[in-house]
């Protein structure tokens, strides 16, 4: 059997997702433009949904796991008043609700005292999470209904604005990774007393890239892998230092709380460091 060849391009991509693939597709798209196999992203955005999808290429792919614990931003409108079983407008309305009473000052409300700060959310059963071996959306395709264990995430900003339809609200949330927003739509809804789903859900920011940068898949740039660390802390080290890094040595934590990114000469990416025990800190990904 004949052995992969390795990857010759190491490096990050900012993409706008189109609306009518899934991230996996996407990541198909490159593999085939670039000829490269060994092609991961960071974070899955729904089919339906658009917007920053970060791409790693090559080595960089084993970094992809700090781009994903970033802080995201997303754009998108809450339907009150029609729930559906995806939580979204690409499902099957299951349930109709009359919420034209309901106020901008009403949806502010509740945003204020329940949708903020720390939170718990059920996972929804459309979504990429595993249970026992297998995803839940493949779970729910199959008709199944799992039980799903609440998980704390924090909601840093849930801005609510009108629109030209009384029952449509524009929202802009800010959110710690592993947010569901279709999930704070469907929430809203029922402590609104009634239903909601989510429609246009757009990500126009992934820690710190953002959807100005973000091309189409055929057209996105290849950036240098010293982009995936980005925002994180990078400590230059000699010559000597990096031949110890390249073994994987531990070393002595640099000043901060970690990780950090370990450049070597020319500002080339080596490594990346996490806290270790006694003031030492230790390799999470070695490149060099």
């Amino acid at each position: 059997m004949a052995r992969r060849r390795p990857p010759t391009i190491h490096g990050l991509a900012i993409v706008d997702k189109p609306a009518g693939v899934t991230s996996h597709d996407v990541v198909g798209m490159l593999r085939r433009r670039l000829g490269e196999r060994r092609i991961g992203h960071a974070g899955t955005l729904d089919p339906g949904a658009t917007g920053v999808l970060v791409v790693g290429i090559g080595a960089v792919t084993r970094l992809l796991r700090f781009v994903g614990d970033g802080r995201k931003r997303y754009t998108g409108e809450v339907v009150l008043g029609v729930e559906t079983d995806t939580l979204d407008a690409d499902g099957t309305v299951v349930a109709t609700h009359d919420m034209s009473g309901v106020t901008l000052e009403d949806v502010r409300r509740v945003v204020a005292e329940h949708l903020t700060g720390d939170i718990e959310q059920v996972p929804p059963m459309v979504s990429a999470l595993k249970v026992g071996g297998k995803r839940l959306h493949e779970l729910a395709r199959e008709g199944l209904q799992v039980e799903r264990q609440p998980r704390p995430v924090t909601i840093d900003r849930f801005e609510v604005h009108p629109t030209e339809d009384p029952a449509v609200f524009a929202i802009d949330v800010t959110c710690s990774g592993g947010t569901y927003v279709r999930t704070l739509a469907a929430d809203l809804g029922r402590l609104l007393g009634g239903g909601a789903h989510l429609r246009r859900l757009r990500r126009v920011a992934v820690g710190p890239y953002t959807i100005d940068e973000a091309r189409p898949p055929d057209e996105a740039e290849v950036l240098p892998p010293i982009e995936a660390v980005r925002g994180m802390a990078t400590v230059t080290v000699d010559e000597a230092t990096a031949a110890l890094v390249a073994n994987g040595r531990v070393l002595d934590a640099p000043p901060g709380e970690g990780p950090w990114a370990i450049l070597g000469p020319g500002a080339r990416l080596l490594a990346v460091y996490e806290p270790f025990r006694h003031g030492q800190a230790k390799p999470a990904v070695v490149l060099a």
